[in-house]
């Protein structure tokens, strides 16, 4: 069994893997904690699932927290020792990266990326939606080309709720139905919902164009679930495209 661990800036996510199938996956939030604290937290997630440690053979991890990467590492190693790898500069990834310098290309991109030329047509762009949203771009040659970064739909939310006087803070909620408010939660929402889809739409045009008819638009992240049903364009749901390309980044490391 290998474990891939995912640190976001709002969620960890944690999965283990035996062979290509996804036994379970598990999220917390993130939060700085102890090595210990980590450990006891991973311990819990393998019971709760209904495995143990001690079936790993190996793990491996992704941040965007730099300052918990270690920690997480440790307790993995804490729980059983095994090699535990990090994405980042000086690992295999098999990714052709084309950006101005491919060491800042964050490790959650390059695991959806990964992971996105394995599975999917290309060219492709990959929407990640978390804290913030990214679109990856992998052109035909299965090279990842560049990306965009926007503020997520709660970030948003947050931001219009600090910076007025007279509007609150909320979460989404229940699914927005009208693209018109009744009152100010419903317009907030139907802002930010319909707002993001209008959004995704008009840059998966403008995608297009850059990188050829052809284009294949995945879609991956906790916001996506209420965001897709509304888009016009054809878009792929994958939930746990990063995941996979921890898996398949691992393997690429075993050769």
């Amino acid at each position: 069994m290998v474990a891939v661990v995912d640190i976001g800036n709002s969620v960890i996510s944690i999965g283990a893997y035996s062979g290509a199938k996804l036994l379970f996956v598990a999220r917390i939030g993130t939060r700085d904690a102890t090595v210990d604290e980590y450990a006891v937290k991973l311990r819990q997630v393998f019971d709760l699932h209904g495995h143990s440690p001690e079936e790993m053979e190996g793990a491996i991890v992704s941040s965007v927290v730099p300052p918990l990467c270690p920690r997480l590492c440790e307790a993995l190693r804490l729980l059983r020792d095994v090699r535990v790898y990090t994405v980042g500069p000086g690992l295999k990834t098999g990714l052709n990266i084309k950006i101005d310098n491919p060491s800042q290309l964050g490790s959650d991109l390059v695991c959806v990326s990964v992971a996105a030329t394995a599975k999917y047509p290309t060219p492709a762009v990959v929407i990640d939606m978390s804290t913030a949203i990214t679109f990856s771009a992998i052109d035909s040659r299965k090279n990842q080309v560049g990306c965009t970064i926007i503020p997520g739909m709660e970030f948003s939310l947050n931001a219009l709720a600090e910076g007025t006087a007279q509007l609150q803070k909320i979460d989404l909620g229940e699914p927005v139905r009208s693209v018109i408010g009744h009152n100010t939660i419903e317009s907030m929402r139907a802002g930010s919902v319909y707002g993001t889809a209008a959004m995704l739409d008009g840059m998966i045009a403008r995608f297009r164009e850059e990188l050829g008819e052809n284009l294949t638009v995945i879609a991956t992240g906790a916001q996506a679930k209420y965001i897709l049903p509304i888009c016009r364009e054809q878009i792929i749901y994958d939930e746990n495209l990063l995941l996979d390309g921890l898996r398949l980044i691992y393997e690429k490391n075993q050769k």
